[in-house]
């Protein structure tokens, strides 16, 4: 009796709230010391006389050594995993912070932040894996929990800029290194618990795979709809990190040029945008455990359209609220699309989240790069009327299958 009573608790009915808040608050401290690199893009700009494009490879340098990384970190770890991998991941971030507080050129700035995008690369795929393990039968929340501390982390950045990095420079930088060694601590103690809990599902993967040879992963869905589904939610992931990344790392300098906002006051309005997407990821993944996976896609990539597509065209004040009412229900998006993806392709949550993790980005990377460069060439407010069109692609969400079709 005392066995059965022990082993109960281990069920995926468990959801341990601990490990959640220890691998969010990593996740936060993690991405508070990402969002430093676009926080220095406007002093970068002066000190070392960058164009937009070369912004733009800053940021795709980081973002595609990430996004190269991650599935591959994903993979392994679905064969071995290897929970002390975390704290090491975040050793790389600590490098590239050191070495971008003190980059005397362009070329040292470029490897710093491949350093920080190599700390990602390990970091999210393996982190997004214990927050599976640890979320029992609420995915939804669980994902929640572990991104919204990413987006408060990320949100950060532009009050960095206005409050540290603008007054006190580059150098300031070198303060995010207690960031670092606070998570590689809270990392140990995450690793210590993921290492008495990852054996325990490894047995049952076996178990699942016997199924018909025209079946997909999944034994409700065939493999051509897991096929589509999985493109499906790839391009919903351009969409919203294309569009995110228009707006954290080009809205400065739009408000900046457009409106004539002073370069620490414009730092406010990104902020606004980026707390407004960490709100509204905490609602996003709760609400799709409540009112279906497919459903909250549909209102997260769709339902920002009409406030993206006002934005380039309104006033100031206007603009600063759409901005803001785009990011709150866009950002909802990410965790739902994860878990979706996890329960499509059931047994490789290591691969899924790198791919997914990987692709945002790579993605995320890859348009900062070319918005950059065009913007150069046709100015900013040309890329703010552009990117507006981007949630549009919410309306290929009518292809994915019904959340009952998963659970077949």
């Amino acid at each position: 009796m005392s066995q059965s009573a022990t082993i109960k608790p281990v069920s995926t009915a468990l959801t341990v709230y601990p490990i959640l808040f220890a691998i969010s608050i990593v996740h936060m401290l993690n991405d508070t010391m990402q969002s430093a690199i676009p926080a220095l893009f406007p002093v970068l700009r002066e000190s070392l006389s960058l164009t937009y494009g070369q912004i733009g490879w800053i940021s795709f340098a980081m973002n595609i050594t990430a996004s190269v990384f991650q599935p591959l970190v994903g993979i392994y770890s679905d064969v071995r995993p290897r929970p002390y991998i975390l704290p090491l991941g975040v050793c790389f971030t600590l490098i590239g912070i050191v070495m971008l507080a003190y980059a005397p050129f362009y070329a040292f700035i470029l490897v710093a932040v491949t350093s920080i995008g190599l700390g990602s690369a390990v970091f999210h795929p393996e982190s997004s894996r214990v927050a599976y393990l640890a979320a029992g039968d609420r995915r939804g929340l669980a994902q929640s929990i572990f991104q919204v501390g990413g987006n408060i982390g990320t949100s950060l950045g532009p009050l960095m800029s206005a409050l540290i990095f603008i007054p006190l420079g580059q150098h300031s930088v070198v303060w995010f290194a207690i960031a670092a060694i606070i998570a590689i601590l809270i990392q140990f103690y995450v690793a210590k618990w993921y290492g008495s809990q990852d054996l325990r599902p490894r047995p049952k993967r076996p178990a699942a795979k016997p199924v018909s040879s025209e079946a997909g992963v999944n034994s409700g869905l065939s493999k051509r709809k897991v096929g589509l589904a999985i493109t499906v939610l790839v391009l919903l992931l351009f969409s919203k990190n294309v569009y995110s990344i228009s707006i954290s790392s080009f809205y400065t300098f739009f408000l900046m040029d457009h409106y004539g906002v002073a370069k620490d006051t414009a730092q406010w309005y990104v902020f606004a945008f980026l707390a407004a997407a960490a709100v509204g990821t905490f609602f996003g993944g709760p609400a799709a455990d409540k009112y279906g996976r497919k459903n909250i896609i549909w209102l997260s990539i769709l339902g920002a359209a009409p406030f993206s597509l006002l934005l380039p065209y309104a006033n100031m004040f206007w603009s600063v609220v759409l901005v803001i009412l785009a990011g709150f229900i866009m950002s909802s998006s990410f965790a739902i699309i994860v878990v979706y993806a996890q329960e499509l392709l059931p047994g490789k949550v290591g691969l899924v989240s790198g791919l997914f993790f990987g692709l945002s980005f790579g993605l995320g990377g890859l348009g900062s790069a070319v918005l950059g460069n065009f913007a150069d060439q046709a100015g900013i407010a040309a890329i703010m009327q552009i990117c507006s069109y981007l949630p549009l692609i919410g309306l290929l969400t009518v292809f994915l299958p019904k959340d009952e079709a998963l659970r077949n």
